[in-house]
């Protein structure tokens, strides 16, 4: 036997072949069963793709850089989940494109944050973060109140996002414009939008007319971890 491994242990050529081959294997071992499944990841109950209004704001934050300073992904530690809540699972992230898990922290994880705080709040902390968290380090966005949004193609960034692998349907692409204004609307008739988008925020974030970044980006913040009930999952699905 240690003849054996001499010999290939002195023929570089030789040790190089059988080094590819064994790599090969267990490359192939790991890969192939990939193909015989539809998805690495469980679909999840009320998981949902987001909503139009909700990837407007979705759009600023990532145009604003806030996943430099704020991860969304809450690990599977006892002072995180004391922290921030649940920790997160796979299925929370299967839209997003790219995933906002991040890599560190200079503000607190976002990944919980819908519904803690009211849109009152939200917009006061994105307008001037000092005046209700006095210790914070984050830049203004008080522009964002000012930005009129322009959504006349969010009907072709929801194909889009279809062509890639977002289960949007055909119902949703056809009504993205109008359930991005009624998300904004509480007076209006929402029991369609509603149907298509369960659990979205509706209310508009800064007063008067026209749709503002600032709506968008609390809509988007508004969602966050508020679709997954964990109480209703079974162990095997936190797993994933």
């Amino acid at each position: 036997m240690f003849l054996r491994h001499e010999t290939i242990e002195k023929n570089v050529i030789l040790m190089l072949v059988l080094t590819l081959i064994t790599v090969s294997i267990g490359g192939l071992v790991q890969i192939v069963p990939l193909f015989t499944i539809e998805s690495t990841i469980e679909k999840v109950a009320g998981v949902r793709p987001y909503s139009p209004l909700e990837l407007m704001g979705r759009n600023i934050y990532l145009r604003e850089g806030c996943y430099v300073c704020h991860s969304q992904q809450i690990r599977p530690f006892k002072d995180e989940v004391e922290r921030y809540g649940h920790y997160s699972i796979a299925a929370e992230s299967m839209f997003d494109k790219p995933f906002q898990w991040g890599s560190k922290r200079t503000g607190p994880d976002l990944a919980r944050v819908g519904g803690r705080y009211s849109n009152d709040w939200h917009v006061a902390h994105l307008a001037s973060p000092r005046s209700v968290v006095p210790e914070s380090i984050m830049p203004a966005y008080p522009f964002l109140a000012n930005n009129k949004i322009e959504y006349g193609d969010i009907e072709q960034h929801l194909k889009t996002l279809k062509i890639v692998g977002v289960p949007y349907t055909d119902e949703q692409v056809a009504n993205a414009k109008a359930d991005l204004e009624a998300q904004t609307n509480p007076d209006a008739d929402t029991t369609a939008f509603e149907k298509r988008y369960p659990k979205a925020v509706i209310g508009k974030a800064t007063p008067g007319a026209g749709i503002t970044e600032m709506d968008a980006l609390v809509a988007y913040l508004q969602m966050m971890g508020t679709l997954v009930r964990f109480g209703d999952l079974p162990p095997e699905r936190l797993r994933q």
